[in-house]
């Protein structure tokens, strides 16, 4: 029995619609706010990465208007050549240049993608049809442990070479989130975890830059000259912004204090700006995004419909939240 037992169909859901304008508004005040001093220093123009934002916006409403159209068990016919086609672009990506001191970029021509982006819709695809079809032979150690995180601990595998610690992370919560509600074994999910535990520590540790940023992290301010310097910018900046902010747009720390103050560290800008109620507002759209998604998977009118939106929900808010923290020293 999965632990979203599906009820009844509905055609769509307007209030999630709804939350989801709202976080998309409130993104696009925030990144206007942290970017504009910097693209205009970088690119002659105050508007440039929120007009780049309105433009994927397009193609994302667009792609939202094309896939509200199509019964979305289609898309279960794809599932396995999409896992091909991932796991192919991922190994793919690891002869490409270096960025950063990481190869997660595949250019083709003017245009450039992270194919990690890609393989977490492809996770999502796979687990949903994988749980839906295996669901009375998940209790059996083979199809409920072993061939799941066999074929993601292999698209998993590929994004650490990269390297890339983040996404893979991301990748493994949802996983183990959809794997409890699909109605696997809790034995295995947990047993998943302790396995998985040695190789994170071993990726913190061992990884001279990440062990350096560990040991900040624990004391950022013992290291604001160095390692900590980024999480004790957002730190003073979350706390000097009060309860209700310095006001939109008047930012101290966005003044080339915080390297990428407009992506990783957007979430103490808004603070010092809206305060810490701006910052609890938007933690609020997330959680009623999250709360009106797993609605919305409950009343699927099957597991794969179910599991499909459950994992998409998660996706979403683990994504927020997991930056949040990371920007606070959570």
């Amino acid at each position: 029995m999965n632990h979203l037992t599906p009820r009844r169909a509905r055609t769509g859901d307007g209030q999630l619609l709804l939350w989801a304008a709202f976080m998309v508004l409130a993104g696009a005040m925030a990144l206007f706010s942290a970017s504009a001093i910097l693209a205009d220093k970088e690119h002659g123009d105050a508007l440039f990465y929120v007009k780049r934002q309105g433009f994927f916006g397009l193609i994302g409403i667009v792609a939202m208007a094309a896939l509200s159209r199509i019964p979305y068990q289609r898309l279960r016919e794809w599932v396995w050549p999409l896992v091909a086609v991932t796991a192919t672009v991922l190994v793919a990506v690891l002869f490409g240049h270096k960025v950063g001191g990481a190869r997660r970029w595949l250019h083709i021509g003017p245009f450039g993608a992270q194919p990690a982006e890609f393989a977490k819709l492809t996770v999502l695809l796979f687990l949903a049809d994988y749980l839906d079809r295996k669901r009375s032979r998940l209790q059996n150690p083979v199809q409920g442990l072993v061939v799941p995180w066999a074929v993601i601990g292999l698209l998993l595998g590929l994004m650490l070479l990269e390297p890339d610690l983040g996404t893979p992370a991301l990748i493994f919560a949802v996983t183990v989130a959809v794997l409890f509600v699909g109605g696997a074994r809790v034995g295995y999910i947990f047993g998943a975890l302790l396995a998985a535990a040695p190789l994170v520590a071993w990726q913190l540790w061992m990884v001279p830059y990440r062990r350096a940023r560990l040991l900040s992290f624990l004391d950022p301010f013992a290291h604001a000259s160095g390692t900590g310097y980024q999480l004790s910018q957002s730190l003073l900046a979350v706390g000097s912004g009060g309860w209700l902010g310095k006001g939109l747009g008047h930012s101290d720390v966005k003044l080339l204090y915080l390297p990428a103050p407009h992506t990783d560290f957007i979430f103490p800008v808004l603070c010092e700006e809206l305060g810490l109620l701006g910052g609890a507002g938007v933690l609020v759209l997330f959680v009623m995004f999250l709360q009106r998604g797993l609605l919305v998977a409950r009343r699927a009118p099957d597991l794969y419909g179910t599991l499909l939106a459950a994992g998409i929900t998660f996706l979403i808010t683990l994504q927020g939240f997991f930056n949040m923290a990371m920007s606070l020293g959570l």
